[in-house]
């Protein structure tokens, strides 16, 4: 089950600044084989074992991951958190979409393919799969917001 929160909630469970966040935390934490690979995966670089990254435009620092990046490393290595991922591209969100367990942050859909049999559940109630039930609860969350004129 993926759980997309709409409504932003002042909480210290809630990760808001990914890059700022992946900097101070998430950066500093020791890299599974697995978020090595999402690392090759989404940035093409490769990091070293002193914390540097290697890509095809050089060497640079594990800061200088993309935003899309930090941001799924920050949702693997938190899933108790809630995480914005409005930055994060439709390369990531496909990656995104394809886990379990996590709660993310978005305040408006963005467009790519969602697995068929992807659980989502909005604001802790609505519950909807793939990529179909998404864009209809999404088509009728607008149309809520324009009745309260939101």
């Amino acid at each position: 089950m993926i759980d997309i929160y709409t409504e932003k909630s002042d909480s210290k469970d809630w990760i808001f600044h990914n890059d700022l966040y992946f900097n101070l935390n998430t950066g500093n934490e020791e890299m599974s084989k697995k978020e090595i690979d999402l690392i090759q995966q989404v940035d093409e670089a490769k990091l070293t074992p002193d914390k540097h990254i290697e890509t095809k435009y050089g060497l640079g620092t594990i800061r200088n991951l993309s935003s899309g990046c930090k941001t799924l490393l920050n949702i693997v290595k938190h899933p108790d958190k809630v995480v914005n991922v409005e930055e994060c591209g439709p390369n990531v969100l496909r990656i995104i979409f394809a886990m379990d367990n996590i709660k993310i942050y978005m305040s408006r859909p963005t467009l790519f393919d969602i697995p068929d049999d992807a659980k989502i559940r909005f604001n802790d109630s609505d519950i909807v799969t793939g990529g179909r039930g998404y864009s209809t609860w999404w088509s009728k969350e607008y149309e809520r917001r324009e009745a309260d004129d939101l």
